[in-house]
């Protein structure tokens, strides 16, 4: 077994900020993987971030020196670590955690690294993510979690969010805060488009209870002309 650190910090308001962030200073050795060009699909109709192809995630972990035998260790912000965290398991990589960049108290290194490749065979679950036509005929059967920050929630305007609202239902348990008592039951968690909604499933897992991502979050679920919003008074 060998570890493989994977940097992937990124900026929702800066494409560009994570790479400069690496540059400037990462774990030596680690490799760079961008949250919008690697770890998502194109956006569109499934939303900001959806999620990668099987191929596409494959040539990118392969870029990054994810094979098997890879014990890999992400770190980033708003998400990205823990974006990468489920997408490992979700194409059958089990062997991998999350680091705040923040408690490693080791040197960090500038520039590019050489990053030998490896290969990185997809074996796709099913049981991990729900679409969106599936969660709007059983939202009323599920524990459904809003990982965004409580004005987005309530329904605020806001400029990420072109029809401000919630899916019905949904308890929020915002994504940068401690993660709050949760009911008993099928736990479904979504945010704007897929990525911070990661966070709380990472600390879901970490407390021995699993859920399912909706990658195409909110940012999916807005366009449905006929599907129901939700706001607090």
């Amino acid at each position: 077994m060998r570890y493989r650190f994977v940097d992937c910090r990124w900026s929702l308001d800066d494409p560009a900020a994570g790479r400069r962030a690496y540059l400037d200073g990462h774990i030596p050795g680690a490799a760079f993987l961008d949250v919008e060009q690697s770890l998502s699909s194109a956006p569109g109709p499934e939303g900001r971030h959806p999620l990668p192809t099987p191929e596409q995630f494959a040539g990118a972990a392969a870029r990054a020196g994810i094979g098997a035998g890879s014990f890999v260790v992400a770190y980033g912000s708003l998400g990205g670590a823990e974006r990468l965290w489920w997408l490992l398991r979700h194409f059958g990589h089990e062997d991998c955690a999350v680091l705040d960049l923040e408690a490693w108290h080791g040197p960090l290194r500038g520039g590019e690294e050489t990053i030998e490749p490896a290969t990185f065979t997809p074996a796709e679950r099913t049981d991990d993510a729900i679409g969106r036509a599936e969660l709007a005929a059983r939202r009323a059967e599920l524990v459904v979690v809003d990982a965004r920050i409580p004005p987005r929630w309530r329904g605020e305007p806001n400029p990420l969010d072109r029809v401000p609202g919630r899916i019905p239902g949904a308890v929020n348990a915002p994504w940068n805060e401690e993660l709050p008592p949760l009911p008993g039951g099928e736990l479904v968690a979504y945010c704007g488009s897929g990525i911070t909604a990661c966070v709380t499933l990472h600390r879901l897992h970490l407390a021995g209870r699993d859920g399912r991502l909706y990658p195409g979050s909110w940012s999916e679920w807005e366009q449905g002309p006929d599907l129901p919003v939700e706001r607090s008074t």
